[in-house]
């Protein structure tokens, strides 16, 4: 049964706060009902709503052929992806930007100045590292969960927290220094172990489809907010793990983060309708889940939807370099960086050498090639290196976030609706 433990929080700290800040007070600390083995009910029309997400993300996994390297249509949505769970959480950094500490940090080997870029490729790191742990089939354990959330704090000033799960009561909203004002208390400490024991063992399970499995299973980790930091992106790593583990995203990370990040108040109210109080069976307990089920099915949707408005794009843009260069031999150096590029905007002779799997000589000739067409821009990245960018690319990646920002998935009708790069 989903209930509350009533508990006195005591203020020892005197000097140096406000009278808000060093209140004691009774608080409420909200424990979920276990998700293993129970039973849920969809109704006809969350029911539906879930099947059409699940089929939009099988086909985007699948289909998505038309882009000649899938690979780097991946690569590319699995850094939107990460870049929007990050500003869920407040970090904020363009593509153009984001790219270039990548490319300072991959390419040249060198640290970018750049914090808060830093701390948003620790992201990607985290949840590439985390996918490729997890195969159709596997199970997912909570040591899975804690080296993500380990790789994701590595670089940022709360390593020491990564990858440990919290001992002491946290909360959400109000004072940084008691739960008094606080819009929701997770379970108490000393629950959280068992509660995400049960949490992976509901992940393992095959009863749900994928992606009501995937909503439940992120909205319980949300409510447990079993770390002192970085809930919200482990949170959202977690779903992919349930969609690549049930064999829905294998290839493709339809990026709903970035939906989640543009729907924030109905995301929000969908999680606390999941947080009843009572038996499972209780009305309360069904119409909560059922709100949020339909509502996570639907960002699933809509962000397979504007990633293949995105593929599309990339075909467009491919056929538009193809026809500026005049006739490409298949298979050569420039053919196969062209193909590479929507997945790897900045390169540098070194690698788009690797890339393409073609000498130095080669690579450099085919960016030569490319740069002379007005397809690559040269560009100074770290303190004395040669890089080269495909602006197409990075703008297109560029209205793909603006896209997702918008409500209704049009900026033109729909402003966005938080922070995103200005239009080029």
């Amino acid at each position: 049964m989903a209930r509350v433990i009533k508990k006195r929080w005591t203020t020892e700290i005197e000097a140096g706060l406000s009278r808000r800040d060093r209140r004691s007070c009774d608080y409420e600390a909200y424990v979920p009902d276990a998700l293993a083995g129970r039973g849920i009910a969809l109704d006809g029309d969350a029911a539906a709503d879930v099947t059409d997400a699940e089929r939009a993300i099988v086909a985007l996994d699948a289909g998505a052929v038309t882009l000649v390297d899938t690979e780097a249509l991946a690569r590319l949505l699995l850094r939107a992806e990460c870049v929007a769970s990050s500003r869920i959480e407040g970090l904020e950094v363009g593509a153009r930007r984001l790219l270039r500490a990548e490319a300072a940090q991959e390419l040249l080997g060198e640290e970018p100045s750049d914090v808060t870029a830093i701390e948003v490729l620790g992201n990607i790191k985290a949840m590439s590292s985390a996918i490729q742990s997890v195969s159709p089939g596997d199970s997912i354990t909570v040591n899975q969960l804690l080296d993500f959330h380990r790789t994701l704090l590595a670089d940022t000033r709360l390593a020491r927290h990564g990858g440990v799960i919290r001992n002491e009561q946290n909360w959400i909203g109000g004072s940084d220094y008691n739960p008094c004002s606080a819009v929701f208390v997770p379970p108490p400490p000393e629950l959280v172990p068992g509660l995400l024991d049960d949490l992976c063992r509901f992940c393992n399970e095959d009863s749900l489809p994928a992606v009501a499995q995937a909503a439940m299973a992120h909205a319980q980790f949300e409510t447990i907010h079993p770390f002192v930091d970085g809930n919200g992106r482990t949170g959202r790593a977690l779903i992919h793990l349930v969609l690549r583990r049930r064999g829905l995203a294998t290839r493709i990370l339809p990026p709903v983060s970035l939906v989640l990040a543009t729907w924030a108040s109905d995301y929000i109210a969908g999680l606390e309708a999941t947080r009843y109080r009572g038996p499972v069976s209780s009305r309360a307990a069904h119409d909560g889940v059922n709100l949020w089920v339909a509502r996570f099915a639907a960002a699933a949707r809509r962000a397979v939807d504007d990633a293949s408005s995105f593929e599309t794009k990339a075909q467009a843009l491919q056929r538009e370099w193809r026809a500026q260069l005049g006739s490409v031999r298949a298979n050569s150096a420039t053919d196969l960086l062209l193909r590479a590029l929507p997945g790897a905007p900045i390169v540098t002779v070194n690698s788009a050498a690797v890339l393409i799997g073609r000498s130095f000589a080669a690579a450099n000739d085919a960016i030569a090639r490319l740069s002379g067409a007005g397809i690559l821009r040269q560009l100074s990245v770290g303190r004395r290196n040669r890089a080269f960018e495909a602006p197409a690319i990075i703008e297109a990646f560029t209205d793909l976030e603006r896209q997702l920002a918008s409500p209704e998935g049009n900026t033109r009708t729909s402003e966005p609706a938080r922070r995103v790069p200005r239009r080029r």
